[in-house]
């Protein structure tokens, strides 16, 4: 099971266009978009659930927030038209926030530069596309019946299997080990701009 697989399912080319439009960008741009913060996303929990405690917290929070529920009305939810008891649930800023804590500028920075959409459209679709990606993994632990183990074999394999056929999970994984010394942010992005302009 490859969580980047189950995401793209979700994400049909109807739902890219509806995303492009809300955020005001190219559809091109918007798809490398959502591909480096998808990645972004999987590639940051995978190393979040190797900390201690980690895989149980994110277990927790997916029994507690993230049942997969919002994935019913997908189109709804990118509207707005979706009401959740539990805010949590489509809290996207709190959720980024949690999953990249400081390093959310310089992945929000990284990803602007690699797909040319400007500071503010990377972010609001960062804000979105983060409650969906908890989504997918909440329903893929229910379907599943994954424990804290499962959900952290989950991840690892899917950081596997992507880096080989993804290039912007090889980036995502220099991007978080950096040591904000800026010398890797340049490598990424020299190494975005060549990839996306084949």
């Amino acid at each position: 099971m490859d969580l980047m697989e189950l995401l793209k399912g979700q994400l049909g080319s109807g739902l890219m266009d509806q995303l492009s439009n809300q955020i005001g960008g190219d559809k091109q741009q918007t798809e490398t978009a959502t591909n480096g913060i998808l990645s972004t996303l999987i590639g940051a929990l995978s190393q979040n659930v190797t900390k201690p405690g980690g895989a149980d917290a994110l277990a927790g929070a997916l029994d507690r927030d993230h049942d997969g529920s919002i994935l019913n009305d997908i189109s709804g939810f990118l509207g707005g038209n979706t009401q959740t008891q539990n805010p949590s649930t489509t809290n996207g800023a709190g959720i980024l926030s949690h999953i990249l804590g400081d390093k959310l500028g310089g992945a929000a920075q990284m990803i602007s530069q690699i797909s040319g959409l400007n500071g503010d459209q990377t972010g609001s679709l960062m804000t979105t596309l983060a409650p969906i990606v908890l989504g997918v993994l909440g329903q893929a632990k229910q379907q599943n019946g994954l424990d804290a183990n499962g959900i952290a074999g989950l991840l690892g394999n899917t950081t596997q299997t992507q880096s080989g056929s993804n290039p912007f999970m090889g980036m995502v994984s220099q991007f978080l080990d950096q040591n904000h010394d800026g010398n890797v942010m340049d490598d990424i992005v020299n190494m975005g701009m060549k990839f996306f302009s084949k």
